[in-house]
């Protein structure tokens, strides 16, 4: 069994020592442990202090593409090397290294495909009152989307199973906490919560840089939660309530128009002709983004296939190639790359 703990960095170079420093190196259940570095177009010294600090594999961005495609590299990267279990945390040293068993023995246990950590928030002293609603909201609407009971979803520190890491796949760019939790519980894996211990407060959060930006973020990551994995329920939901208004103000018109004072509502009539027609079309939005919805699922079952053969058919997936590769090229480049500057690290 090999663990394999990934870490995602960018311009981590001032924390990064600190945090490979509590890593362990040994886990109960498993034979080998592995330190991996996603370096996400780092402009400092993140990947010499990883390399220093013994570091056994580091995957580099050409460009920075934001903590979500970090976070996906690094799992496609784990599975090639052969990971059994990965176990996601922070460069910042926020989670507390020694509960990594805590988060893998249920993985180990086959109680749970994936495993998270849930942070003590309301004692957190760094965390304000509005990011603590925030954390409180996101994960509340996670479990209402997912159909988990998982209380602090936004929390990055995680196991995931090999057979789990095969099937996610992250859409939003902005961070990956949510979504996978909504897929996990789509696609019914077992999912479960453990508490875990944090660390003081090293530096600001990366993904708050304002409140007003974390608000109007996190708004929007909610809103396409619900767009992309309850979309029947999004549209149907505002198509029946356009439709029920304007069913309301018609029959208004009708009662008016019924006593003889119709000429005095015929506003009423368009507006309540103009509901009607937005609602009916917002029903059908619904059907269609259903459809649309369910021929996602099927190329999600297409790539979880498609992957499955490619990694069992890769030479770096065994052991003995992964030491090597490790050795002879401490800097392997992914194929991604990009510059759109989503630097957005931290929970």
């Amino acid at each position: 069994m090999k663990l394999i703990i990934q870490i995602p960095c960018y311009n981590e170079a001032g924390t990064l020592a600190l945090a490979l420093s509590h890593l362990p190196r040994q886990v109960p259940g498993f034979d080998s442990v592995e330190w991996l570095i996603i370096d996400d177009g780092s402009e400092d010294e993140t990947c010499r202090v990883a390399q220093e600090n013994g570091v056994d594999h580091i995957i580099r961005h050409t460009g920075n593409q934001g903590l979500a495609r970090a976070f996906m590299t690094g799992l496609d990267a784990c599975l090639a090397r052969g990971a059994d279990v990965i176990v996601n945390t922070d460069a910042d040293n926020q989670y507390e290294a020694q509960d990594i068993p805590l988060l893998t023995a249920p993985v180990l246990a086959h109680q749970a495909e994936m495993v998270i950590g849930a942070r003590p928030i309301a004692t957190i002293e760094h965390f304000s009152l509005c990011k603590k609603w925030l954390q409180k909201l996101g994960s509340w609407v996670v479990r209402l989307a997912s159909k988990t009971d998982i209380p602090d979803a936004p929390s990055g520190f995680r196991a995931i199973s090999r057979a789990a890491a095969q099937r996610l796949i992250v859409f939003n760019d902005y961070t990956y906490t949510l979504e996978t939790i909504i897929q996990a519980g789509q696609k019914n894996m077992a999912i479960m919560s453990v508490p875990i211990r944090v660390n003081e407060d090293l530096r600001p959060s990366r993904l708050v840089k304002s409140m007003a930006s974390y608000i109007k973020r996190s708004i929007i990551t909610i809103v396409r939660i619900f767009i992309i994995y309850r979309p029947f329920r999004f549209f149907s939901v505002i198509g029946m309530v356009l439709f029920g208004i304007g069913f309301l103000i018609g029959l208004r018109f009708l009662w008016h128009f019924v006593q003889g004072e119709g000429q005095g509502y015929v506003q009423s009539l368009i507006l309540a002709a103009t509901l009607l027609g937005m609602g009916f079309q917002t029903l059908l939005i619904a059907f269609v983004a259903d459809l649309l919805a369910a021929n996602r699922k099927l190329l999600e079952d297409i790539r979880y296939k498609t992957q499955l053969h490619l990694q069992d058919d890769a030479p770096s997936a065994h052991p003995a190639k992964v030491q090597e590769e490790a050795l002879d090229t401490p800097f392997p480049v992914t194929p991604a790359t990009g510059h759109d500057n989503r630097n957005h690290y931290g929970h």
